[in-house]
């Protein structure tokens, strides 16, 4: 691989900022996984509790700022990485009718930049679909139970609570934002088929890319030798088949709970 490919033109900063990143979105997809998990609590508790998780996912200074870094490291990892593939492809000999795959290489290392791709549309539509409608969209808001009192962002239900351009207006007097109401959004988004098969599918690139991707991280900065490598192994594959499964039950899920 050339030391000019990619974003960055010096090969090792690249190898372990590739590594570093895609390790950081494991992180970040474990802890999202983790959030988004409460959707299989059902009832009036279930939305309270995962309406409560997005308002603190979008508020809390801490995590705004891992979502800042987040952001970043989900596009420098998946532009350079199909930079680096195109670039990798162009590199190839010319002239061949058929190229035999090589042994020891897996399906999911030779379409690393076409999961990325795929990835990074998921990633686009899944931003559009939720992130940009509860930021700017027509949000609907969070009521109490018997739907007559609209709650802050705090969770306090105020009785003949007026909204006001997203805030709560009681006898003239502003008492703060509403609490937005993204557990609707989502149950809505995930009534519509064609989304939650594509989400499945997206999932299903992203267990190939993580089959590969989770070992590789490893391996560049130097941590898969022969006394890690079979953990790293073993752990690459659970994390690559049980993280993205769940992520995919839950669409599937809030499909069936809807019809």
């Amino acid at each position: 691989m050339s030391e000019s490919t990619g974003l960055l033109k010096s090969h090792i900063v690249k190898k372990y900022w590739m590594a570093f990143t895609g390790l950081f979105l494991c992180l970040f997809l474990t802890g999202h996984l983790a959030g988004n998990l409460q959707l299989f609590i059902t009832g009036y508790a279930g939305q309270l509790q995962f309406n409560q998780y997005a308002v603190f996912m979008t508020t809390n200074p801490a995590v705004k700022l891992l979502s800042y870094v987040t952001y970043i490291s989900i596009l420098f990892h998946a532009i350079d990485g199909i930079v680096i593939s195109m670039a990798n492809r162009k590199a190839r000999p010319q002239g061949y009718a058929y190229s035999k795959p090589e042994k020891n290489s897996m399906w999911s290392s030779r379409n690393m930049g076409v999961l990325g791709t795929i990835i990074l549309v998921y990633i686009v539509v899944h931003m559009q679909n939720f992130w940009y409608e509860y930021k700017f969209g027509t949000t609907p808001y969070m009521m109490n139970e018997d739907g007559t009192a609209p709650l802050l962002k705090d969770g306090t239900a105020i009785p003949n609570g007026e909204i006001v351009d997203g805030m709560i207006m009681q006898a003239g007097e502003n008492l703060g934002p509403a609490m937005g109401d993204l557990y609707t959004i989502v149950m809505e988004g995930f009534a519509n088929p064609i989304l939650v098969v594509f989400y499945v599918l997206a999932m299903a690139a992203m267990g190939f890319h993580l089959i590969h991707g989770f070992q590789s991280a490893f391996q560049s900065i130097g941590l898969r030798n022969k006394k890690y490598s079979p953990v790293i192994t073993k752990a690459g594959y659970a994390f690559a088949i049980l993280v993205p499964l769940l992520f995919a039950i839950i669409p599937v899920y809030l499909f069936i709970m809807a019809a």
